[in-house]
């Protein structure tokens, strides 16, 4: 069985991944700064947890050695949902959402490229992107930016690091998570955004978590330096209006 190092386990998908990575047996190190709801999931799974702001390169220093000295996996579970039309987007904006989303996860796998490559039979690490990438999204400009970046860098970083560690990434719609409902946080706006997609639902984490595990483990052991939708059909199909 594997050790994995979740940055986001703490709620939404990232502990919908551990989850399914502590059922099948595997040792897990949670990340997050929720320090209350990090320790309920820690001591419901038995996994150690760390404390962790990810705008603080520090603190993920700090986490990577914490966390051990051979990793089989990262996962990279941290988003923003900022949602502004572009005259009103400044600066700001940009970089925190940059810094977040894309900075981190270059940090957070180079903070942890040792553990990794420590792995006796390889490793994976997983990031996220968004449909808002492949779609475009009004409002969208510093979140698909930001989130185009995890395009670049893991198709680079699977290059550079095969074949010892395979990186993916999973480019999610909305899903029905804490952070999800800043968008559709009503009733009338969840229904109206599940109708966009082919399958007329919000995404669950569960959805994206069985992605997840399967990229992680050795299930899904030839599969490198790709980004999968998992959206409903919404970046493929357009759903006919009755």
């Amino acid at each position: 069985m594997g050790r994995y190092l979740i940055y986001g386990g703490n709620g939404g998908i990232g502990s919908a991944i551990a989850r399914r990575l502590s059922k099948g047996g595997h040792e897990l190190v949670l990340a997050g700064r929720n320090e209350a709801e990090l320790a309920k999931i820690g001591e419901e799974l038995g996994a150690k947890t760390l404390i962790c702001d990810v705008m603080d390169e520090a603190a993920i220093d700090s986490t990577a050695s914490e966390a051990g000295d051979s990793l089989d996996g990262l996962v990279y579970a941290v988003g923003s949902i900022n949602l502004k039309p572009f005259a009103r987007a400044s600066s700001d904006d940009f970089l925190a959402d940059f810094k977040l989303n894309a900075l981190g996860a270059a940090k957070a796998f180079q903070a942890s490229s040792k553990a990794l490559m420590a792995a006796e039979n390889g490793a994976s690490v997983l990031f996220f992107s968004t449909v808002a990438v492949e779609q475009g999204f009004a409002a969208h400009a510093s979140i698909a930016m930001a989130k185009g970046a995890i395009v670049g860098l893991t198709r680079t970083l699977a290059t550079e690091y095969a074949p010892k560690i395979r990186v993916n990434a999973i480019a999610p719609s909305l899903v029905d998570t804490a952070l999800g409902q800043t968008v559709a946080g009503n009733p009338k706006m969840a229904e109206a955004v599940a109708k966009m997609h082919a399958i007329p639902r919000l995404g669950q984490p569960d959805d994206i978590a069985a992605m997840g595990e399967l990229l992680l483990t050795e299930a899904g052991s030839w599969i490198t330096g790709q980004v999968i939708g998992i959206d409903g059909g919404r970046s493929a199909i357009r759903v006919m209006k009755s």
